[in-house]
């Protein structure tokens, strides 16, 4: 009975994970300003809070369990990529009276403004307005006290509201990377998959994300599946100013991103790719542009 109780629990912990992974993306892409790096904190949380819950699982509310892991993963990745410019501070008790318009500035901010504020500042942002955490619980997920996490979210929004309206620095791009991939789409749409095999490297790294990652020889099943659908047109563009493959529906005469694929180049081979097909949530908030 305690067994078939362990794997029922498990059982149930995993459907959570999945269903609360497009919110904790949410979270993560706002608190390292990318879409595509917020994905990489999501895993590294689940991979964190898998092995977490075999030795010790939450007695209750797993939501906000999940959450603080997904808040120390994304502030390990701002370390590791040397952008930890936090400060203690210590603050008033202060509360806002202005949680409309606050929240209708966070949830439209790109995502890479988000990174101007100090963390502290960030996550209690993103918590309250962007996805309707009470005060008490951001403490609990920050780790914080609460006047201090009513403090931090009454900076955040003044300073939020200031960087939202002024102008966006135009992307940084790699020529050679660029015209790498204006190379792979249109192969790829030709469906030229024996000419997409050339640009691949030998220990390239491949992730349909949220289904399965894999090798090299993972491209073959992905070659097949593209080759037998229709209802998509790559397209070059950009997602937060690093260049990707914006796929759409040719049957979409507005042409609206259904979701993206991220290439990374190494010695002009094709080193680790991302297809976002399973894991359309990245779009949210994300700024996307094409190619002329």
């Amino acid at each position: 009975m305690a067994g078939e109780m362990d794997q029922h629990d498990r059982t149930a912990f995993e459907a959570r994970v999945v269903a609360l992974r497009p919110t904790l993306h949410r979270y993560a892409a706002r608190m390292v300003g990318s879409a595509l790096d917020g994905e990489d904190v999501v895993q590294d949380a689940i991979a964190r809070a898998v092995a977490a819950f075999s030795r010790a699982p939450p007695d209750a509310n797993v939501d906000g369990w999940l959450f603080r892991i997904a808040h120390n993963a994304a502030t390990d990745f701002i370390r590791a990529r040397g952008r930890w410019r936090s400060r203690m501070i210590e603050e008033d008790d202060l509360i806002s009276r202005a949680d409309e318009a606050a929240s209708r500035v966070a949830t439209g901010a790109a995502l890479a403004v988000f990174m101007q504020l100090p963390p502290s500042q960030r996550g209690a942002v993103i918590l309250k307005d962007v996805l309707g955490y009470s005060n008490e619980e951001s403490a609990g997920i920050l780790g914080s006290t609460l006047a201090a996490t009513k403090a931090a979210l009454h900076r955040g929004r003044d300073r939020l509201r200031l960087l939202a309206d002024a102008p966006g620095a135009a992307p940084r791009l790699d020529p050679a990377d660029l015209d790498r991939l204006r190379i792979y789409v249109d192969r790829f749409n030709a469906r030229d998959f024996d000419a997409v095999r050339t640009m691949i490297a030998d220990d390239v790294r491949f992730d349909l994300v949220a289904r399965m990652k894999g090798g090299r020889s993972s491209f073959e099943t992905y070659f097949s599946r593209y080759g037998g659908m229709t209802a998509w047109h790559l397209k070059v563009g950009w997602i937060d100013g690093r260049p990707a493959a914006i796929v759409t529906n040719p049957a979409d005469p507005a042409g609206t991103p259904t979701h993206v694929i991220a290439i990374d180049w190494a010695g002009g081979k094709i080193s680790r790719l991302r297809d976002f097909y399973h894991a359309r949530y990245v779009l949210d908030g994300a700024a996307v542009t094409l190619s002329p």
